[in-house]
Order: structure tokens, then sequence, then C-alpha cells
């Protein structure tokens, strides 16, 4: 098994995308004036103190000057992460995602029968070569591989090879094991059991009386035994993308627009997961916070941008009036693999306007893999801003 955490992933993202930012402290979260939170700190500002959760008030006490902040841009890391999982992918089938930056692969399919380590060594260079960073653990089951991958941050590779898990594991403290969090930990060091060693040596009924029902599987654990398969991501539900304003929006041109290329980016997404859906959905949020939503079910599943565009545009008519201030919007798309309306048997107009509308998307979806998101754009449509306004507070 091999379990491979990005690291530091959304600042990655952010100095991947910002090359001046290398090297500086980034933290991505909310603003230290607005009692914000720390959602990811780059190595160079964890060596601050600066940790993910941390309040953003606390963080700017320790941080220096030139430290940067950003809000984020999670449509990216969604961007970055499909990227990142594909190489997963490439190695083995077997893939299990724990979170947007980290995943479980069973190593003994696919790779052309290589030796798990050097398929660890191989995601390792791949991901290298996309600009970002990963540490991955190498063992033989999944507990052992998680606990290792993050023995050597960032950028190790830790290996521990079958038969020496129970003594890799039982010098660690009893907080590293995964599922046990903060509270739980707290209460075995204060019955005397500090370690995952400690913990590997309770019977079954002290476990459940300690760790409740699930306690006899964690003490396995503990001991270095886990049987867990890796298991196939779940079916993709709803693909969907949201955009936060600094500025409110209200002119009716420029929401409109906005709302176009939000599907239009979703619209891309869905056709890059051989995706068709049936149901459209749009979210807004007004200058005074209220959020509306709203959804509608086409005729027939579409993957193409004129479809999903029109019915975001048509729920937009619905939920918002021309110069009430708008904060963020979002357009999704669901319903993947619902049964399709019987098609005529006979072309019309139609559907001849349709597949025109399909080869230009496909065409527009080869240019932007080649030359990037912006690279092409429809209509009207003004390019999404990654200006420096979305970097604030100190620094």
């Amino acid at each position: 098994m091999l379990h491979v955490d990005m690291d530091a992933f959304f600042a990655s993202v952010e100095q991947l995308d910002h090359p001046e930012w290398r090297g500086l402290p980034v933290v991505v979260g909310g603003s230290p004036e607005s009692r914000g939170v720390i959602a990811a700190a780059s190595y160079e500002a964890r060596r601050y103190g600066v940790r993910s959760a941390m309040p953003s008030a606390i963080a700017k006490r320790l941080l220096p000057p030139e430290a940067v902040w950003t809000r984020g841009h999670f449509e990216r890391y969604g961007e970055m992460s499909e990227a990142v999982f594909a190489i997963f992918e490439s190695f083995t089938p077997e893939v299990q995602g724990a979170s947007i930056d980290e995943a479980y692969l069973d190593a003994t399919t696919g790779a052309d029968g290589a030796h798990p380590v050097e398929v660890a060594k191989r995601i390792q260079a791949a991901v290298d070569a996309l600009g970002l960073s990963c540490s991955i653990g190498v063992a033989s089951n999944k507990t052992v591989a998680k606990i290792a991958s993050d023995r050597d941050k960032p950028h190790g590779i830790t290996v521990v090879p079958p038969g020496t898990e129970a003594a890799f594991l039982a010098p660690l403290a009893v907080r590293l094991m995964p599922g046990v969090g903060p509270s739980t930990a707290s209460r075995l060091v204060s019955l005397g059991i500090r370690t995952l060693g400690e913990l590997a040596a309770l019977d079954d009924d002290t476990a459940r009386q300690v760790l409740g029902s699930h306690g006899p599987a964690t003490v396995r654990r503990a001991a270095g035994s886990d049987p867990r398969p890796v298991r196939e991501r779940d079916a993709v539900k709803s693909v969907s993308n949201e955009r936060t304003f600094a500025t409110d929006l209200r002119d009716r041109g420029e929401v409109r627009d906005m709302v176009a290329g939000l599907a239009e980016h979703v619209a891309g997404r869905v056709r890059r997961k051989g995706l068709k859906g049936r149901t459209v959905h749009l979210k807004v949020r007004f200058s005074d916070f209220s959020t509306r939503t709203a959804q509608t079910t086409l005729d027939e599943a579409a993957d193409d941008s004129g479809h999903i565009q029109s019915a975001a545009r048509a729920l937009l008519d619905a939920l918002w009036a021309p110069g009430v201030g708008v904060r963020l919007l979002g357009v999704g798309v669901s319903g993947f693999g619902e049964a399709p309306r019987q098609l005529a048997l006979l072309g019309d107009e139609t559907g001849a306007r349709d597949e025109r509308r399909a080869a230009i998307d496909r065409a527009v979806d080869e240019l932007r893999e080649r030359f990037g998101d912006d690279a092409v754009r429809f209509g009207t449509r003004k390019p999404a801003s990654r200006d420096p306004k979305d970097r604030y507070g100190p620094g």
C-alpha cells in the first residue's frame, strides 16, 4: 500500500501560480481582521509556528511583514487535485481518495509489476513535474502507510518493510493513530497509554471500555494489522464551480457573463470526466450574505456549454434582479447516469446545431489543455481574475 500526501497543498498551488511568492511565508485562509482561520500554510510559514486551523490573528503576530495572505482559489485547488489523481490512476487502478490532497494506492496492481518503492519514486517524480510536492508512505497496510507518509515531510518517502510494522509504530505517540482525535488521545494519556505500543498491548475488553465498540480494531491497527482494502473513489455526484468577489457585482451584463463563465468551466470539467448531467444548479449569495439556490432539469443529459449556460442564466433571472449586490455565484451540474429521453430517429436542425456546438466544445477543450483555461473564451465573457487583489492582510 502507498499513502500519498501532498505537501502544503493549497499554499503550494498558490506558489506555483505566483512564482514571486516562492520562498515567502504563504498563508491561505481568513483575514486576521475578521476573525478568520488558517486553512493552509506553506512550509516557510510553518517555520514561524503557523498551522492550519490556527486563528488568523495569532498567525499575524507570528509572521514577518513580508508574509503573503490569500483567501485561496478553491476551484484551482480542485483542478490540480484532478491532475494529481490522474497521475495516481496512471500507475494503478486501485486508488482511494482520502481528501482533496491525499490518497491510498494499492501498488500490487498496475505499474508494470514494478516494486512498490519504485512506484512511489515514479509518482513523486510525476508530481514534481506538475510543480508540486508530495510525501509517500510505503507499507503493507493503510494505517502504517498513512503514518509513514508523515514521517519525512516535505518530499519524503518512508518505507516500512513487511514484518516491521509493530516495531515501527510502537514508540510513536497515540495521537498519531488515524481516527484518534485530541480528546481521545488525552484520555488515553491520562490512563497511562502514551504510545502506540502501549495501546497495542490492551486486551479487547479494556479496549472496548476505553475506546468503545471500535476499540479492538483500533488496538489491532496499533499493532500493525489492518486488513482494509483500497476502495475505488465513489462515483462523481456533482461538478460545481463557485466564485467569490472582492467587490459586489450589480451590473446585469457582468453578472450574466460571470454565470456564463462558471457554466462553461463546469461543462469542460464534466466533459473531462466523461459524464453528462440532467440537473443544473445555481447559487447566488447577496451583499447582505443571504443565499438563494435553484435548480432545473434538462430534457436530456448534457455536457455542452450551450445547454448548461442557458439553464444557468434562466435560473439567474429567477433569483436575481439587476442592481442587487452579488457577493458569490456558483454553478453546478448533477444527475449523472439518469435515464435519458428517447431521441428522435430522424435528425433535425436542432440536432445539427447541437453537434456543431459539441464540435466547438471539443476544439476549445483541446486548446485549453495545451495553452491554459484562459486561452479561449466564448462571446463577451471576461477572463477570471487572479490579480494580486486576492492577496490581503499584512505584507
